[in-house]
């Protein structure tokens, strides 16, 4: 249906769609700027939380991009038995939650980790994880394999009858092959990381230093959770939206699209670059990510059988509230697919450029004169963790929509298949597989989101991630690992429920 007249009912539909994101986004914005009214403006503490914000976020791309670079380069160099595992192991900690990996990385990098541990044996005074370098150690471990993958996507892309030619003139190869590339599809990608570093809340919560150590997101925080200072939040959310916006709009701008023209998709063997370097950095990376996991594992498999009291309702509450915060992510992103358009695609990613935490003081600040906003709070964090989530799941629907358009859109004409019947007999079951794939996505993301539940939430309606960062700042650490293993459990499995369940039987 995009770019083809719908019926009246779907146009409702996907302009229905349209008008919550932009209410969710650039209406909550508005109501925090009407309340960003605070005494004397920003404070030296808010300058200090903005600088701190850019500079965290800043160092966290460089050392992403700078360690995904030679990553990537291996994985397209080489061969090896274990490959595709390792290339699926990538995408985990996309999906994983972060409040999980944080404890993973207090595990091995902690003051009684690993690390320490280690240290400690030959005289060397203990490394602290807190503050800035925790939190750009732990954006590291979120962002490398993300922009692995897609520089990876770069290498692939480049026909392998360019490698064969340079080896037949024996012409320097990173020169004129792979330095194209990189400038091509660097920029974009290290603007994309920047991005979700400046978001980033749970790590900020769990790792910041204290006051040298606040991203605005955390002072947001701090602002309506214990000071509630409406006027300072609504400013700093403005300051915060300002420079998601600004990100946002150079990501999309300086990524640019020519390549290296098409090829016969022949697999040639790489004979540049020595293997034991590719080696070492493959290594070095798997440990990395496969460390932090395994101490999870290991100290959360012990803690399972005693689990406080207050962590099954909790798991209910998160499994409840991710179903329905799926849902709507997959109405929104398939109604906004339906329709198509530059429109609905700018409308799509404009979650992108507001923060979670921006979006709750919103609807915070909306809700406020009218009740109590707790009594929202799991109703907002559906809402919220849905919208959060439509750009990557419109991402996977828009395409697959457009293919099926262009193949069968005529003969549905002809057979004067529109609306409901359109969408029944046509559309749905050629687009199975990634609506499962967005729809298990969402649920991931949404199960493991420690964001607006933080800011909203009483007691007794914490969701697991919130029921985990509780133990966490009461330091029962081995309750906490249980509880992550418990929740890296539902996440996981929720992913593959709903991806397994748009890949069966989706060719027939």
């Amino acid at each position: 249906m995009a770019q083809r007249p719908v019926s009246i009912v779907l146009r409702l539909t996907s302009g229905a769609a349209a008008l919550l994101v932009v209410v969710l986004t650039l209406g909550t914005l508005a109501a925090v700027g009407w309340r960003a009214v605070p005494r004397g403006g920003l404070s030296a503490a808010d300058l200090s939380a903005i600088r701190f914000t850019v500079w965290q976020a800043l160092l966290s791309a460089v050392f992403s991009i700078a360690l995904a670079i030679p990553t990537a380069r291996a994985l397209a160099r080489r061969r090896f038995p274990g490959r595709g595992i390792l290339v699926t192991l990538l995408g985990a900690p996309f999906l994983l939650p972060v409040i999980v990996a944080v404890l993973g990385l207090l595990a091995v990098f902690g003051r009684g980790g690993i690390l320490n541990t280690a240290l400690g044996q030959f005289g060397v005074d203990p490394v602290s994880i807190y503050g800035i370098w925790g939190i750009v150690l732990a954006h590291v471990f979120f962002n490398l394999p993300l922009a692995t993958r897609l520089i990876l996507q770069g290498w692939v892309e480049i026909p392998a009858e360019r490698f064969r030619l340079a080896a037949t003139l024996n012409a320097p190869v990173f020169l004129l092959l792979e330095w194209p590339m990189l400038r091509r599809v660097v920029p974009g990608i290290f603007l994309v990381v920047f991005l979700i570093c400046l978001t980033s809340f749970a790590v900020a919560l769990t790792l910041g230093g204290g006051p040298r150590a606040t991203t605005v997101e955390l002072a947001i925080y701090q602002a309506v959770r214990f000071d509630f200072d409406l006027g300072r939040a609504a400013l700093l959310s403005c300051v915060q939206f300002a420079l998601c916006a600004i990100a946002a709009v150079l990501a999309f701008r300086v990524t640019l699209t020519e390549g290296f023209g098409a090829g016969l998709d022949r697999v040639v063997p790489r004979w540049d670059g020595r293997v034991w370097i590719d080696a070492v950095v493959l290594v070095l990376v798997t440990l990395f990510l496969l460390l932090p996991l395994t101490m999870i594992l290991l100290r959360g498999l012990p803690a399972l059988l005693t689990l406080p009291s207050q962590v099954w309702p909790a798991a209910w509450r998160s499994i409840w509230v991710a179903s329905l915060a799926t849902g709507l992510t997959v109405l929104l992103a398939l109604a906004m697919a339906l329709r198509g358009g530059r429109f609905m695609q700018g409308v799509g990613v404009l979650p992108l450029a507001a923060s979670p935490l921006v979006v709750g003081t919103g609807l915070f600040v909306m809700i406020y004169p009218f009740a109590s906003p707790p009594q929202f709070a799991l109703a907002v964090t559906i809402v919220v963790n849905a919208a959060l989530a439509l750009p990557f799941a419109l991402r996977a629907l828009a395409p697959a929509v457009a293919t099926v358009e262009s193949d069968y859109g005529r003969l549905a004409d002809q057979l004067n298949l529109t609306g409901w019947a359109r969408l029944r007999l046509v559309i749905l079951p050629r687009i199975r597989q990634p609506l499962g794939f967005a729809a298990g996505l969402a649920a991931a993301l949404s199960m493991g989101d420690l964001g607006v539940i933080a800011l909203f939430a009483t007691e007794d309606q914490a969701t697991l991630p919130l029921v985990m960062y509780r133990l966490m700042g009461s330091y029962r650490m081995d309750a906490a690992a249980g509880v992550a293993l418990l929740l890296v459990a539902l996440s996981l499995g929720a992913f593959w429920v709903c991806d397994r369940g748009g890949r069966m039987n989706a060719d027939a």
